[in-house]
């Protein structure tokens, strides 16, 4: 989980990591936040326009058109490399897509295939359109490259993310192809963001099974370790899908996503107990069956004993 950072805070990133800001009339106000909310967020998502010229782009980016109203995107990324400000709050740029997605960028692993359109992205992402006409010809620039890969690293380092909370509107959304073209090579992108932040880029792991299975026994071990008492901590990989579910469900910050089971989780898990009901010493953190149980269907996994 993470809340949106305030639009100042957002414009001082974005400058902090070198980029050329534009600040375009009110973009701070300007949202579709009357529609639905928005956070908390949970990465960053490039897109291309299939326009071209770029006061026409910004002009259609900050203000929609009839079908979808404006704002298209939070920042408008032009071939010269500079980021035009046109909306800050729920802006009309990732519509629906694939909840097992959202899963994976939350976890910051590898990407299953978006083959759903069930989850609200204008919720959870960052948004930023870039100039180009997306016909397979039309070039990416070096310096509009440069900015993708700044406009990322700034966010991510923000929010304490790795490069795998950025992703592409094809990776969120069935049917679509941005951004592609000549020139843009998102792995280069990524490995480049990933320098800057002074991590390793993304490896390329095996798929992690879309529904992972979660074992409430091992589970309570882990969470009733104490870690104040001598020896090895229990350990257990379902931990880290469970912190998964509750940074999802808005209850625990993705930074601490750790596999652990520690003070921060205990608490989260405590809070999703007191949403299910519970009160009192049934709400200490510690999951059972009921609580767990729903916890998986909510947010993709299922309990065993």
């Amino acid at each position: 989980m993470a809340a949106p950072m305030p639009a100042s805070t957002f414009l001082a990133a974005l400058r902090a990591e070198g980029v050329t800001v534009v600040e375009v009339g009110d973009w701070r106000t300007h949202n579709r936040n009357s529609k639905g909310p928005w956070g908390p967020v949970h990465g960053v998502m490039i897109h291309h326009t299939v326009t071209s010229g770029s006061a026409r782009t910004v002009a259609i980016c900050r203000g929609g058109h009839t079908a979808l109203p404006g704002p298209l995107c939070h920042g408008v990324i032009t071939k010269d490399g500079r980021v035009h400000l046109v909306g800050y709050g729920r802006a009309n740029h990732a519509g629906l897509g694939d909840d097992d997605v959202l899963q994976a960028v939350i976890a910051e692993r590898v990407l299953p295939a978006d083959n759903e359109a069930n989850t609200d992205g204008n919720r959870y992402f960052y948004g930023f359109e870039c100039e180009n006409l997306g016909d397979g010809e039309d070039r990416w620039p070096d310096a509009q490259v440069e900015t993708i890969v700044r406009v990322i690293a700034a966010l991510c380092r923000h929010h304490g993310w790795s490069v795998q909370s950025a992703l592409r509107h094809r990776d969120w959304q069935p049917g679509k192809i941005d951004p592609s073209g000549p020139g843009m090579d998102w792995h280069e992108v990524q490995a480049r963001a990933a320098q800057r932040l002074g991590t390793k880029p993304p490896g390329t792991p095996l798929p992690q099974p879309q529904r992972p299975t979660v074992s409430v026994a091992k589970l309570a071990a882990a969470a009733r370790t104490d870690p104040a008492a001598k020896g090895t901590p229990v350990s257990y990989a379902g931990t880290r899908t469970v912190e998964v579910a509750l940074v999802d469900a808005g209850l625990l910050e993705k930074p601490l996503l750790d596999g652990h089971f520690g003070t921060a989780t205990i608490t989260a898990y405590a809070a999703w107990q007191r949403r299910c009901g519970y009160r009192g010493a049934a709400a200490d953190g510690i999951p059972g069956r009921t609580s767990l149980a729903a916890l998986g269907h909510a947010h993709g996994f299922t309990v065993t004993a």
